[in-house]
């Protein structure tokens, strides 16, 4: 008897009659004498990745049980397509419905052909919207996350792998949290170079952390700068991963908390001028703690300036940094907590990296999936 395999196919239209089109998928693939239709998720409505001129697309996703194998079933998927009338002129087109196998049952797959798991699917919100429908706990072969932690990392928007962007990776969180350590650790083990935080050459922030707030501006103008000069999107090259030991949004959470009114006034000015130079990261890795944790690491390196850092301050950076990735959509979002980076063993650093290549392209390593 042949084995039977759960599978997970993805459903998309943005041509005609949308529902129907699905609908008609669903029950094509329903009459397929070798495979069981389980379930399927309800449709969620996106806008297209690329081409913004495209009408917006239905998904939804299915679950199979199959006697078939892999190829079989994409065979098969190929076939409803072409009923469905299907064409391929170009990569991205509209459709009026495409059909993907996203995963077969636990198999790592990686033909001409075929790939499974589908390469992008953790990129996609509408994909792993629909899996934590019909099974949120559903772990991903080579990532091995949930579908449920997937589309955390996404929050409701969707990407695409671009080789013609600086891959930055900025780490993020706040002070104490253990960027710095987790940004050259992971420079070592993806062979990029790491930008980091200029705070031995700030003259003003000592005295800042002192008490001279009066200086509390030059402060924050010249971290501003610094960090657009370093993030530049002109300055980084395509292609090519770099790591950040710090997200340039963290400018205004800190100059929020530092600046009395009038000085914020007049580096809001500033920083509105120069937000858009930076380089948008195509990942983030927020990296979380306690403020306890995180003041314990301040007083253990016994950087002067930093002594006077309280816990009240820790507090709020944590508050502004929650708010600032529950909104976030620039990017995914990898969340880590201090407590997982056990750097004695090899596997942390390596297995953080593996889930980096996954979210980037880097010099043309790291597969770009089909549309």
């Amino acid at each position: 008897m042949a084995k039977t395999t759960t599978a997970y196919i993805g459903i998309g239209s943005n041509l005609g009659d949308r529902r129907q089109y699905i609908a008609s998928s669903v029950k094509l693939l329903a009459g397929v004498p070798e495979l069981d239709l389980v379930r399927v998720s309800g449709a969620v409505e996106t806008p297209p990745l690329l081409d913004a001129g495209q009408e917006r697309y239905l998904n939804a996703v299915a679950e199979v049980q199959t006697q078939l194998d892999a190829h079989g079933v994409l065979k098969t998927l190929g076939e409803i397509e072409i009923l469905l009338g299907r064409t391929r002129r170009q990569r991205w087109g509209p459709r009026t419905i495409d059909l993907d196998l996203l995963l077969f049952g636990d198999e790592i797959i990686d033909t001409p052909s075929l790939a499974v798991p589908h390469p992008q699917m953790h990129l996609r919100w509408f994909v792993l919207q629909g899996l934590c429908e019909l099974r949120s706990d559903l772990v991903h072969p080579v990532l091995g996350e949930t579908a449920g932690v997937l589309a955390a990392r996404l929050n409701g928007s969707s990407f695409f792998l671009d080789s013609a962007r600086p891959q930055l990776i900025s780490i993020a969180g706040v002070i104490g949290a253990g960027k710095t350590t987790l940004a050259e650790r992971l420079s070592e083990e993806l062979g990029c170079r790491v930008l980091r935080e200029p705070y031995d050459t700030n003259p003003f922030m000592p005295k800042v952390y002192a008490g001279r707030t009066e200086l509390a501006l030059d402060s924050q103008l010249y971290f501003l700068n610094g960090r657009v000069e370093q993030l530049n999107r002109g300055d980084l090259p395509a292609g090519q991963a770099v790591l950040s030991d710090y997200i340039f949004e963290k400018e205004l959470i800190y100059a929020r908390l530092l600046l009395n009114d009038e000085q914020l006034s007049l580096y809001s000015k500033q920083y509105e001028a120069l937000r858009d130079a930076p380089a948008t990261p195509v990942l983030v890795i927020y990296v979380r703690d306690s403020a306890d944790n995180c003041l314990e690491r301040i007083h253990s390196r016994n950087r002067p300036y930093e002594q006077q850092i309280r816990k009240d301050f820790i507090d709020a950076l944590i508050d502004d940094y929650e708010r600032l990735f529950g909104e976030w959509k620039a990017c995914p979002v990898i969340r880590i907590h201090t407590s997982e980076l056990d750097y004695s063993k090899p596997t942390t650093i390596e297995r953080i990296a593996s889930q980096v290549r996954h979210y980037t392209v880097m010099q043309g390593v790291g597969a770009v999936g089909r549309s």
